[in-house]
């Protein structure tokens, strides 16, 4: 089970090092690509994996609503922390609320439990990318206004996705296939860009990195494993629910912290280094999965 686990995250770490050596070699305007990825492709990835109805959201109701107060609780419970230790709460927090589950989470699942694991693994992502832009992006700037919000591509793209889902309308399958072909450039080019970005870490941030690499699963399980206990939820809902609580934080970020000129090289720290110990804690996290929560293979 490590090495099939090692399979599927090594090529995160593998992209993210081809960007850094592009960018070793080649002067790359970095802004461009993210700007790009943030305004078209990701939009796209989020409306084709809604409107081709992988996941029927009604089914999957509790799930959802436990990977909301996974995304909410984390950030409440280390909120004191981040105000003890003195850590600016707009560079700290995101990255410990929103965590990888596109790029790792999805295809981590569908890898270990199989194709019946995909809408499980959809409806999560949804839940986390809109909590993502919309309350994410607050923290990041008050000021920003609900009219603001809904112009945005990433936010219309997911109420329109959540339309055509939950009205059961259907699409043709050749746009389908097309914006499901663009909107996957994302994720590889996400992680290039960080690779890009990695070059102007500042290694003094590494303190700050180790303590997002673990407070970031942790948190999420400390919020999860009670929710576990009480919520109605099938063994597949609960083994998604588990690992996605124990994710590492999300490229996307990275991503947002370079549109809004926050610190971007910090969190590019505390993300690197967060999905590098995910290499340990998603392992055990898989283990213990399979030995307690028994989800249908």
């Amino acid at each position: 089970m490590t090495g099939h686990i090692l399979a599927t995250l090594l090529p995160v770490f593998l992209i993210a090092a081809a960007g850094a050596l592009y960018g070793r070699l080649r002067s790359t305007n970095i802004a461009t690509l993210n700007t790009l990825n943030m305004e078209l492709f990701v939009p796209l990835l989020v409306f084709a994996v809604l409107a081709d109805r992988q996941a029927v959201l009604a089914d999957y109701a509790w799930l959802g609503a436990a990977a909301a107060l996974v995304v909410l609780g984390s950030g409440a419970l280390l909120w004191p922390l981040a105000n003890r230790l003195g850590l600016d709460r707009r560079i700290f927090l995101p990255s410990m609320m929103f965590n990888n589950s596109g790029n790792m989470g999805v295809p981590l699942l569908v890898f270990a439990f199989g194709e019946a694991a995909l809408p499980a693994a959809v409806v999560v992502f949804i839940v986390e990318m809109l909590l993502h832009f919309s309350l994410g992006l607050y923290m990041l700037d008050p000021r920003v206004s609900i009219k603001r919000l809904l112009k945005m591509p990433i936010v219309a793209a997911s109420l329109a996705g959540l339309v055509v889902n939950l009205g059961e309308v259907a699409l043709p399958g050749w746009l389908l296939e097309a914006m499901h072909m663009l909107g996957e450039v994302c994720i590889p080019l996400m992680l290039f860009a960080l690779g890009v970005r990695l070059l102007e870490v500042d290694l003094s941030d590494w303190r700050t990195g180790l303590l997002g690499a673990l407070l970031c699963p942790l948190s999420g399980l400390v919020i999860a494993l009670p929710l576990m206990l009480v919520l109605p939820l099938d063994a597949l809902s609960l083994a998604t629910l588990l690992v996605f609580a124990a994710l590492p934080p999300a490229v996307l970020n990275y991503l947002v912290a370079e549109q809004y000129n926050l610190a971007p090289q910090k969190v590019a720290s505390i993300v690197l280094i967060g999905n590098l110990g995910s290499l340990v804690v998603m392992p055990l996290v898989l283990g213990a999965t399979f030995a307690w929560v028994h989800p249908p293979l």
